[in-house]
């Protein structure tokens, strides 16, 4: 595989497997360098080099070092001219924006390791106290983003027939509300999308259970 891109991730971690899916989907070719998040690794010195805030993913592309996944996939919908990540018109920009960040900014963001780590901490708590975490904000987050979908933009995905930035946010999510047994039963047009694109190749490919360690 080439040298050229390189994806400093986590198998399990969300915000990398947006990432994955959107160079998937673009069919480039790149490599993987894991960073155990619960071994620490995003932590150690060479990889806070590489992304100061200590999370994952970091990708070198272009002869550049990116973080942040929204602005990862944003970065290649602007420079990979067959990327279409986001709508063409301002107004459905907003909207898969609106969807993407929340999700990454609403649910990811307090149910990130970090954060539920410092949780246990502060309450003493167990895998009880972290189950119940992760079922309220991603239930309630899932159940706000479900009614978002209830619009006459939402298509085949997230919003109109290909798949876009949104839906890139929303199967990891999905994925996480699985491991957790969220009650997802109302989310109807959440669960129909993510089951659509789950049969995608670039979603297949991108999969935590794809490229989990042997």
């Amino acid at each position: 595989m080439s040298d050229d891109i390189l994806l400093f991730d986590y198998w399990r971690s969300s915000a990398s497997y947006r990432v994955r899916i959107a160079l998937e989907s673009l069919g480039l070719t790149y490599r993987r360098v894991s960073v155990d998040l619960l071994a620490g690794e995003q932590r150690a010195p060479e990889h806070r080099a590489r992304n100061p805030q200590g999370l994952v993913p970091a990708l070198v592309i272009d002869g550049q070092m990116l973080t942040q996944s929204l602005a990862i996939i944003e970065y290649l919908s602007e420079t990979r001219p067959e990327a279409r990540f986001l709508p063409a018109d301002p107004l459905g920009r907003q909207r898969v924006r609106t969807l993407s960040y929340a999700i990454a900014m609403e649910i990811h963001a307090v149910c990130n390791t970090g954060v539920i780590g410092h949780v246990l901490e502060i309450t003493g708590g167990g895998d009880e106290v972290r189950s119940g975490w992760m079922k309220k904000f991603i239930g309630e987050g899932l159940t706000a983003v479900e009614a978002l979908l209830d619009n006459p933009s939402t298509g085949t995905f997230c919003h109109g027939e290909t798949p876009t930035m949104a839906d890139f946010c929303l199967v990891p999510q999905v994925y996480n509300a699985e491991r957790w047994g969220v009650d997802m039963a109302g989310l109807e047009r959440v669960r129909r999308i993510a089951q659509t694109c789950l049969a995608l190749p670039a979603f297949k490919a991108a999969h935590p259970e794809a490229v989990k360690p042997a």
